[in-house]
């Protein structure tokens, strides 16, 4: 029997690079911000997008309680924008293009949703308030199935749409080699280039809806559904 092997493997390197980045920046940032609240160096340009992710994400999403999940939203956001930034680089590894990459992630995301879940989320799903009993047993496994499908959905949305543009940029680099003649020569690389501009966006893209739905599942966790309490009454 061979043995486990745990060695260290490029896309983990990646990512304690990636862990080690962050913390420099951001304690750096915090640090520049007890000074003066006037943004310096990095804080230039990443306050807009630590802004956007509150002003745009956290709070349609979560209401009044984001600042519990801020940490979180923002945490999620920047690893999985740097990651694919990175994995864009020429030496770069395509580390959100790893299954296993995103299914942890998405895990993150559906224990925290989870454990912050309230009384209303629970009942919502076990024995639904205003529909018929036997109805009650019918949708309870379909509730259920449904807290599992969220996060396997943010795990494979991440993963195919950062494996499907690498795969588009790999091929349209092979063609040249394999059509071998002045039309794949011009044709192609040009096509590569506009390919690798769109899959600059769709990092920034795939870090903004993986942290939305985030959000968005947190935010129904945690909601309180008062309108059906002053209905009661």
């Amino acid at each position: 029997d061979k043995p486990l092997d745990l060695s260290i493997t490029k896309s983990v390197h990646i990512i304690f690079l990636v862990a080690v980045v962050m913390l420099l920046v951001f304690t750096g940032m915090a640090r520049s911000y007890k000074k003066s609240p006037v943004p310096s160096g990095a804080a230039k340009f990443l306050e807009p997008l630590v802004i956007f992710v509150r002003d745009e994400v956290a709070i349609p999403n979560i209401g009044h309680k984001y600042k519990r999940f801020m940490g979180y939203l923002l945490t999620v956001f920047f690893f999985i924008l740097f990651l694919n930034v990175l994995g864009l680089m020429p030496f770069g590894i395509n580390v959100t293009g790893n299954i296993t990459m995103t299914f942890f992630l998405a895990i993150l995301t559906y224990l925290i949703t989870t454990f912050s879940a309230n009384k209303d989320y629970w009942k919502h799903i076990f024995w639904m308030p205003g529909v018929p009993v036997p109805m009650k047993f019918i949708m309870l496994p379909i509730e259920l199935l449904g807290t599992i499908t969220k996060p396997f959905a943010l795990m494979i949305r991440l993963f195919a749409n950062m494996t499907a543009g690498h795969i588009v940029v790999m091929t349209l680099i092979g063609s040249i080699y394999i059509f071998n003649n002045w039309i794949a020569g011009v044709a192609f690389p040009f096509l590569t280039l506009v390919i690798y501009l769109l899959e600059v966006l769709v990092a920034f893209l795939q870090a903004y809806i993986f942290t939305m739905l985030s959000a968005l599942f947190i935010g129904m966790a945690v909601e309180e559904h008062e309108h059906e309490h002053h209905a009661a009454h």
